[in-house]
């Protein structure tokens, strides 16, 4: 049973109860109104007949039986009037107050109510002159029940109608109801691996189907990030570790291919040993980037960016043990300027690839300087190194892409790749300036800590 008809199903027995306990509320207080409404009358008509044969002396039996005669009465009406002693001073048109049934009713009380069949009756209590007499009037109440008859034929019928109505709305409620449903069935089954750009519909975003559209918008954002990124590294791997590979392998199969002396074999493994350094620190940083392409949302804390770069500088003075890394700073008095919202390990990788490039292309002193004002942290790290051309400025945070000038280096065009995506992660403003054979410049901007809590 698909949704759409449970829906209707259930909402047609919401409709049914609903109208079943409605309907049988109307009828018990239509006869429940109706009942007590006779029943006043009985007690009218016992107190008034006791009034006219007890309090009246001129008029006997004889009389007030044609007095009623002449009068209303209701349908197949009976009367009987006792004394205390239960003797029968008056009775008229008599069918079911037999003697038996005067006994028990009498001693019920005063305005007490019974039925026998179909008619209602009524036990007056009359005091007159230190005597108690015993009126007991019964009837049978047409009205009521013709009245009733036809409240259940009405009430039938419109509960026959409404149920008819209330399915025909429900499946149209139920269909308008799974419309967007539908729609995002139909929209995911066009999804796939190869089109996952698709977004389902989000309508205005507030209701649970909006927010069902959105929270799947959500993980397809996750897949496609997390599919582009296994699509990069599997481009990415394939197209930096063949050729290596392929090196070695060309290689050791020259080396095995006929007898080679000591010396050749130990110069073959040391030169691979080189390679295989060289392939590991490569497959090191694809792996980094693939991680961070990763990571849309990474934990961050307060941490000092201070301690960050020093660390960074220590790891590079011990790789380039002849480069002069200078930083240049002055201490606010109030220490927690320098705390900024990062990830300590990420923002240690970024700094520590910048570093490696300005010590890599330039053999002059590195400056790294710090401007600590109230909001933000500004660090510009300089070299006087090789630069970048102009017009490859543009191209430089592609994975693998390297500026002309630097092919004679060590490296694999991935370093700025993971900085930028780093400080990009980090809310981190970022502006690279460089000229040929003049030095690069790259500008950090840090929001301080205290302004973003």
């Amino acid at each position: 049973m698909n949704i759409k008809t449970k829906l209707a199903i259930e909402f047609t027995l919401v409709v049914v109860g609903i109208l079943m306990f409605f309907s049988a509320t109307l009828y018990y207080f239509s006869y429940t109104t109706q009942h007590n409404k006779f029943a006043d009358n009985l007690t009218k008509r016992a107190k008034n007949t006791a009034i006219l044969l007890i309090n009246l002396p001129e008029v006997d039996s004889v009389l007030l039986r044609k007095i009623q005669q002449s009068t209303f009465n209701w349908p197949r009406e009976e009367i009987v009037i006792t004394n205390s002693e239960l003797n029968i001073l008056y009775r008229n048109n008599i069918e079911y107050l037999t003697p038996e049934v005067i006994s028990q009713n009498a001693v019920k009380g005063d305005n007490y109510r019974f039925s026998i069949a179909e008619k209602d009756g009524i036990c007056y209590k009359h005091v007159f002159k230190n005597q108690t007499y015993t009126v007991l009037v019964m009837a049978f109440d047409k009205n009521r029940k013709e009245n009733l008859a036809e409240l259940r034929e009405i009430l039938l019928w419109s509960i026959i109608f409404s149920i008819w109505l209330s399915i025909f709305l429900s499946y149209l409620f139920s269909k308008k109801a799974i419309q967007p449903i539908s729609q995002i069935i139909k929209s995911v089954k066009d999804i796939n691996s190869s089109r996952l750009s698709s977004r389902l519909n989000e309508g205005n975003k507030k209701d649970e189907i909006a927010q069902l559209a959105l929270t799947f918008n959500q993980m397809l954002s996750n897949l496609e990030i997390a599919f582009k990124s296994q699509e990069d590294f599997v481009s990415n791997a394939s197209h930096e570790l063949r050729t290596p590979l392929s090196v070695m392998i060309v290689e050791s199969d020259y080396i095995l291919s006929k007898e080679q002396n000591p010396a050749d074999y130990k110069k073959h493994i040391s030169n691979m040993v080189s390679d295989l350094k060289k392939l590991n620190a490569q497959v090191t940083s694809l792996l980094e980037l693939a991680q961070i392409n990763q990571d849309k949302s990474i934990q961050l804390s307060p941490i000092r960016i201070d301690e960050i770069v020093f660390s960074a500088i220590r790891q590079m003075k011990a790789k380039y043990t002849d480069r002069k890394i200078i930083p240049v700073i002055q201490y606010p008095e109030n220490e927690n300027k320098l705390l900024v919202n990062g990830n300590a390990g990420m923002l240690g990788i970024a700094f520590q690839n910048l570093i490696e490039n300005a010590c890599k292309f330039s053999d002059d002193d590195v400056i790294i300087e710090f401007s600590i004002m109230d909001e933000s942290i500004k660090i510009i790290l300089t070299d006087k190194g090789i630069g970048i051309p102009t017009n490859e400025i543009g191209n430089i945070y592609k994975p693998f892409n390297r500026a002309s000038n630097a092919r004679y280096k060590g490296g694999f065009g991935i370093g700025l790749s993971l900085v930028a995506k780093i400080f990009e992660l980090h809310d981190v403003g970022f502006n690279l300036h460089s000229a040929e054979n003049k030095g690069t410049s790259f500008e950090l901007n840090f929001k301080n800590a205290r302004i973003e809590s």
